[in-house]
């Protein structure tokens, strides 16, 4: 899209902030429920500034305006964003309050949308303006859909009733769950803004937002286990009605503010990482007692049931054949030419399609050649799409949504032969996937306290890569869940410092970039599971991987590995080829062997 569109838009803003008498805006990546991935209606920022990644802020004044974005998107906004009319600020060196800090004049007036924003953001950004004078003021009507004249409505696409023989529980008893946290808690009710929350808690899903099936919608949970459900009426069917009850009564979304106000002198959880501003201004002013705690649906859905984690394990079979048919695919097409990233990513969803079962995408293929690869959150589009060649890396991260799990997988494979760089940085990253898939650790184990184990083999060479090691994944549900996560502690990373629970799904995703040549990643997803050790006098955990797709054994320089990581890597594909195998021909199932074969130990000696 050109600057010049993108230069007009900014002057609607401007202009619209002026009838508003407002000097200025802030514009997240967000919607009504803080939520990480956004629906079409919501992507106010990417229809403002061009900027097509999952997270970042801007910030518009009279003369000056600013996208903030962190590490994973330094390319990517300077490719995406016109310069000339944002200036590119990097956090967390920086922040929307630095920044406004430096460039508002006193008595100027900076809005912000209280549907979009937390409290203690909001909160802290006030303190941080009156300090230079200026003001931040909450507006009714948001200056950019004011100026977006062909902004999309909300989905009005039903919900669907998500089985309780996939959920393993039934919504009633998780109702009842939370109704018991209350009482003990001497709570009357909780707010319940997080769509995949709302989700699971009434095992109910939908279409709303790309890749992440939920519908929209708010709900207030009371200590009788009853319920107040806010949705648009026409997305709840006859049959997700008869599934929720009498003891769920159902109310259009737009009533949700409105009932804020009946909680008067009611003692009210709220979570202040999840629930926007404007639902602790309503509660405020309705007399609430506001006690805040954390959604308490966030760690029950994070600890995953026998049930589902049978699902996931079944799902990332259908998954790895899949990929693992891509993957012989590219080894016979890529080395021919006339490949690029569309179409190799278009080819791995048809695969999927094969397999039977996909609901969607987890997310946005990452289908990356070449330096396109060294942006960890690459995302392939007409004007960035890139031919896959002869003598370069791709790397594919990508995923599926099946009714009885979530996938997320990536691969790096070499088209043609690998320079003695791509295996070194590829062994180092295999050897960290590997430290991190064989850890043993004691109950309580914070994920921030791992995290090194995957880095320590690039760090030894001076490098490292800017993103976290693991994510939480939900089942059928958001392919980035928390409140887990492996990730550096430094930074504010959300849920580093959360102890590890048996039943959590987690990503292992070590990688590295090196910008403008190439870029490897090698992710599995992995359960957190009990073992039993002899002798043990800790109760330990470990993981078990649940992702099965070859491991490019032509990148890996079999010298740098010791005889346990080559052990690993053997058992892992003997592993792939027996789960994988059933499901493919028999002409498939012959590649399969030959990619799954063990390790050529005679090309060099094993590391000590």
């Amino acid at each position: 899209m050109s600057s010049a569109i993108h230069a007009e838009r900014l002057a609607r803003v401007r202009a619209a902030l002026k009838a508003q008498g407002l000097d200025g805006f802030v514009v997240p990546i967000s919607d009504e429920h803080m939520s990480e991935y956004v629906g079409d209606y919501a992507q106010r920022m990417a229809w403002l500034t061009g900027f097509g990644g999952s997270a970042g802020t801007a910030a518009v004044l009279p003369t000056k305006a600013a996208v903030f974005v962190d590490g994973r998107y330094t390319v990517q906004v300077r490719d995406q964003v016109d310069g000339s009319l944002f200036d590119y600020v990097g956090v967390p060196q920086s922040s929307v309050a630095e920044w406004l800090g430096a460039n508002v004049a006193a008595g100027q007036k900076i809005g912000f949308d209280p549907w979009l924003h937390g409290i203690d953001w909001a909160r802290s950004l006030g303190r941080a303006l009156t300090a230079k004078g200026a003001t931040l003021v909450a507006v009714d009507i948001n200056p950019l859909d004011a100026a977006w004249d062909d902004q999309p409505a909300p989905s009005a696409a039903p919900v669907a009733v998500h089985d309780v023989a996939l959920a393993g529980q039934s919504a009633v008893e998780k109702r009842e769950v939370i109704a018991d946290w209350l009482n003990v808690n001497g709570l009357d009710t909780t707010v319940m803004t997080a769509l995949d929350s709302i989700a699971w808690t009434f095992n109910i899903r939908g279409t709303d937002v790309s890749h992440t099936p939920v519908g929209l919608a708010f709900a207030l949970l009371h200590s009788d286990a009853t319920a107040d459900l806010f949705i648009a009426p026409e997305k709840v069917t006859d049959a997700v009605r008869a599934h929720l009850g009498n003891s769920v009564r159902i109310h259009d979304r737009g009533a949700f503010e409105a009932a804020l106000s009946d909680l008067k002198d009611k003692k009210v959880a709220v979570d202040p990482d999840r629930a926007v501003a404007a639902i602790f201004t309503a509660l405020e002013a309705a007399g609430a007692k506001i006690e805040r705690h954390r959604d308490p649906a966030v760690l029950p859905k994070a600890i995953k049931n026998e049930t589902e984690l049978g699902g996931t394990r079944a799902a990332h079979v259908r998954d790895g054949v899949a990929v693992a048919r891509f993957l012989q695919w590219m080894e016979d097409v890529a080395p021919q030419g006339g490949l690029d990233e569309l179409g190799a990513a278009a080819k791995l969803r048809a695969f999927r399609e094969e397999g039977g079962g996909l609901v969607d995408l987890s997310f946005d293929t990452i289908s990356a050649a070449g330096p396109n690869g060294a942006l960890p959150h690459y995302k392939v589009d007409e004007t960035t799409n890139r031919a896959i060649e002869t003598g370069t890396l791709y790397l594919v991260d990508s995923g599926g949504q099946y009714a009885d799990g979530t996938t997320d997988i990536t691969r790096t494979i070499a088209i043609g032969a690998p320079t003695a760089e791509m295996r070194r940085r590829f062994t180092q990253v295999l050897k960290g996937h590997i430290a991190l898939a064989t850890a043993r650790f004691p109950k309580g184990t914070r994920g921030s306290q791992l995290d090194i184990l995957a880095r320590q083999y690039l760090w030894a060479d001076g490098v490292d890569y800017a993103h976290g090691t693991g994510h939480g994944v939900g089942t059928y549900l958001a392919v980035h869940e928390g409140p887990q996560r492996i990730a550096k502690p430094a930074g504010g990373q959300a849920g580093t410092e959360e102890p590890l629970h048996a039943g959590m799904i987690l990503s292992n995703e070590p990688g590295y970039y090196k910008a403008g040549a190439f870029g490897i990643r090698i992710e599995n997803l992995v359960i957190v599971v009990p073992l039993s050790i002899d002798g043990a006098e800790e109760d330990m955990l470990g993981f078990e991987t649940i992702t099965f797709a070859p491991i490019a054994q032509n990148l890996v320089e079999t010298a740098l590995l010791s005889s346990a990581e080559a052990d690993w890597l053997d058992a892992y594909h003997a592993e792939v080829f027996e789960k994988l195998a059933p499901g493919m021909s028999a002409d498939d199932r012959g590649w399969l062997a030959a990619a799954c074969a063990p390790l050529d130990r005679t090309a060099a000696a094993l590391a000590a």
